[in-house]
């Protein structure tokens, strides 16, 4: 299909903020489905990556590993920014690296945004709210997908904020059967967005597909993203959590989906982040 839409966007992940946050195996190529959903191209695609020389002269299997996952993300189109790790050592003599790459990805992104209707910053890193407005006061949309231990500043500056955890496939989960993102039988991650106290029921809405229309949540919709499960509180994971802290966007759970007499139904639900 021709790309319809005139709209450019640019990319930019803090690979490290968002491995060290539950990232481990983020799916690129998803983050960029994310990006373009709205048929948008991808004008910059830039991933910003450390790297220990000292430890590829003596770790040949890190060495390797490093150089595989550069070049997986240069097979998806991003450049790969490298920042060496240089090392230091405190006054107690203990040694500890440093590779902060924020500046150079702050201001890839401001000379860049020239010629970017819309920018993707990937990081939960709080460092990256003037960045957020200085992109915003150029005239762009700015975005933000984030994992575990994002800034409350940075979400609340961005003109959406999204945590990956539940843009579907983003971070993928294990299962026993292959069934897809969403449908019954898999297992899925939502919110809760309402629940009744006194009943202890509640429901927990999880994004279905990627698309554009985010900003339909009212899933009686055909054209919105969203589905909704219904859970009895005796499924939650009262070890981690209370019911009476729901409904709450900064809890974010994994859940199997069954078929109920109400519909959909989560079971099995664990706590996976909290924002």
């Amino acid at each position: 299909m021709p790309n319809s839409s005139s709209s450019k966007v640019g990319v930019y992940v803090d690979v490290v903020n968002m491995y060290r946050n539950g990232g481990q195996r983020m799916r690129y190529d998803v983050l960029r489905e994310f990006a373009c959903r709205d048929m948008a191209e991808p004008l910059r695609l830039n991933a910003y990556v450390s790297y220990d020389a000292e430890r590829a002269g003596q770790d040949y299997a890190y060495k390797e590993g490093i150089n595989s996952f550069h070049s997986a993300l240069r097979d998806l189109g991003f450049k790969v920014i490298v920042k060496e790790i240089r090392w230091y050592q405190d006054e107690s003599g203990n040694r500890y690296g440093k590779a902060d790459a924020d500046l150079d990805l702050a201001v890839d992104a401001m000379v860049q945004s020239q010629h970017l209707d819309k920018v993707l910053i990937a990081s939960g890193d709080g460092d990256f709210v003037r960045l957020v407005q200085a992109l915003q006061n150029r005239g762009c949309r700015v975005e933000v997908v984030g994992l575990s231990n994002v800034s409350r500043a940075l979400r609340e500056e961005a003109d959406l904020y999204v945590s990956g955890f539940l843009i579907p496939n983003l971070i993928p989960i294990e299962q026993d059967q292959q069934v897809n993102w969403g449908d019954v039988g898999s297992r899925t991650r939502g919110w809760c967005y309402w629940h009744h106290a006194s009943q202890s029921f509640g429901f927990l809405r999880f994004m279905k597909t990627i698309n554009n229309n985010l900003w339909l949540t009212d899933t009686r919709n055909p054209l919105s993203p969203f589905g909704t499960a219904f859970f009895h509180d005796s499924e939650l994971p009262y070890d981690r959590i209370s019911a009476n802290q729901l409904p709450s966007r900064n809890l974010i759970f994994e859940f199997e989906l069954t078929e109920s007499e109400r519909g959909l139904q989560a079971v099995d639900i664990q706590l996976i982040s909290r924002l």
